[in-house]
């Protein structure tokens, strides 16, 4: 329960008026009580609201609205992203927070309370839990693959995929970021040769068959209720894509350690559960790796974008550490030309990243 004396007085820049009528709505004649609560990378902001009786919710605010390529699907699709994606999810069995009011119009959410409890911070005061909360996180992740298999016709998350271009992309952004605009020098030959190996990973991954994937399936995406049941947050990007590519977010999270034994148990448990037998699996951890390089060269190349674009350098101390799992997934896949070439590209144009090197 908040604390009214604790509660932060309404931000200058974003009017609250909405917030205001939302809560009215779900509890009328409450006090107007909320605090400001710490985001992510995005722009989104949100409140935790006090409610009679000690009952909280949150509230979220979209500042900017839909991008200027969105507005005509806004027309098309009048939803936002985020409800049509919760409405499916629950719909098909997966825990996700209950929706309390909504004035998209004006950029707000009202939304349940889970408190703070994301499973990093669930680890962080229960550490001899951390096989069974990750056992549970990938049972739930291949249940809800299965239960996602046939999309509707109409569903945003059937209308995007990571196809060749989008893959190619954030390999590029790694190039871009984690590269260049840290003052280390590629030659015209080691540009072509990031490149090229860059397209052929992107086609390899896109000609896979694609699966549900909520894209940012990682640690402080997702709440650990009071019973122990997962509850999923933060999905509305989701889309189409490689089986394994969350999965690399749980497993090769760039904000946790874990070793390779660690992984492949858990690996062998989201196999189990997606029935899947021996050659299958072998084939499943193949994939791991291929998608770990792709996957993890973005988000370090992410992490520095947010410092120099957005001027949050608070993510800067994970791009040595998940710089660090790529080589690992390289050193498996070290029978495939590319991937060799690729490690050897990085060891000796960002040294300082390789595993044993400086401090994480």
């Amino acid at each position: 329960m908040i604390s009214p004396v604790s509660l932060a007085p309404p931000p200058a820049n974003v009017d609250v008026t909405p917030l205001e009528e939302l809560i009215a709505r779900v509890a009328p004649g409450a006090p107007f009580h909320f605090q400001g609560m710490v985001g992510g990378a995005s722009t989104r902001r949100y409140f935790r609201v006090l409610l009679p009786k000690g009952k909280t919710a949150v509230a979220m605010f979209v500042p900017e609205g839909p991008r200027p390529e969105e507005v005509q699907k806004l027309v098309e699709r009048p939803e936002w992203p985020f409800l049509e994606v919760r409405s499916l999810l629950a719909a098909r069995g997966v825990d996700v927070p209950q929706l309390l009011a909504e004035d998209t119009a004006r950029g707000w959410l009202l939304i349940e309370d889970l408190g703070d409890d994301t499973l990093a911070n669930f680890l962080l005061r229960n550490p001899h839990e951390k096989k069974s909360i990750y056992t549970r996180a990938v049972s739930d992740l291949a249940r809800a693959q299965v239960a996602l298999r046939d999309l509707p016709g109409d569903s945003v998350i059937a209308s995007r995929a990571f196809d060749e271009d989008l893959l190619r992309w954030e390999i590029d952004h790694f190039r871009e970021w984690g590269i260049e605009a840290r003052g280390h020098q590629l030659t015209a030959d080691d540009r072509g040769l990031f490149d090229r190996i860059g397209g052929r990973l992107a086609q390899r991954i896109a000609g896979w068959k694609r699966h549900f994937v909520h894209r940012d399936y990682q640690s402080r995406n997702l709440m650990v209720r009071g019973n122990g049941a997962i509850c999923w947050i933060d999905f509305q990007d989701a889309l189409l894509g490689p089986r394994v590519y969350d999965l690399v977010a749980l497993l090769n999270d760039s904000y946790q350690e874990f070793d390779r034994p660690f992984v492949d148990a858990r690996l062998d448990e989201f196999a189990a559960e997606a029935g899947l037998d021996a050659s299958e699996r072998a084939l499943l951890g193949r994939e791991f790796d291929y998608v770990t390089v792709q996957r993890k060269l973005k988000d370090a190349g992410r992490f520095v974008f947010i410092d120099r674009v957005k001027h949050n350098p608070a993510f800067l101390r994970f791009v040595t550490p998940t710089i660090r799992k790529v080589h690992g997934a390289l050193a498996r896949l070290d029978d495939d030309a590319d991937m060799r070439t690729l490690g050897a590209l990085l060891r000796r144009v960002v040294p300082e990243e390789l595993p044993g090197v400086g401090t994480p």
